[in-house]
């Protein structure tokens, strides 16, 4: 991707080309959505139900020119290799979030 620049982003800095890109309306919850395997279409239109079939389809080109995402006629859309390691990198912040709503310190007092 660094020999690229990702569609609408001003750096060529991968963190902020990536950031970016996440940053978009819908991407985090595709990827989210991806996380325990593909989807069809259908079901990840259903899983995003507030996404417009112009918009979903939008933001899977972006994530699919980005290599995160996949598509594979038996099965649907997936994660990459590297969607893959990204969803390992995400968990952290799953977690962290999820204390931060329980209201929970990460660390001791």
């Amino acid at each position: 991707m660094t020999d690229r620049p990702v569609r609408g982003s001003r750096t060529g800095r991968p963190i902020m080309a990536l950031l970016d890109l996440l940053g978009r309306r819908w991407t985090l919850r595709i990827l989210w959505e991806l996380r325990d395997g593909p989807l069809t279409s259908r079901a990840l239109r259903a899983a995003c139900d507030e996404a417009s079939p112009t918009v979903l389809q939008a933001r899977l080109d972006d994530l699919r020119e980005a290599e995160l995402v996949e598509h594979s006629a038996g099965e649907g859309y997936g994660l990459t290799e590297l969607g893959r390691e990204f969803r390992t990198a995400f968990m952290p912040l799953y977690a962290f979030a999820d204390r931060w709503a329980d209201g929970k310190p990460t660390t001791p007092s």
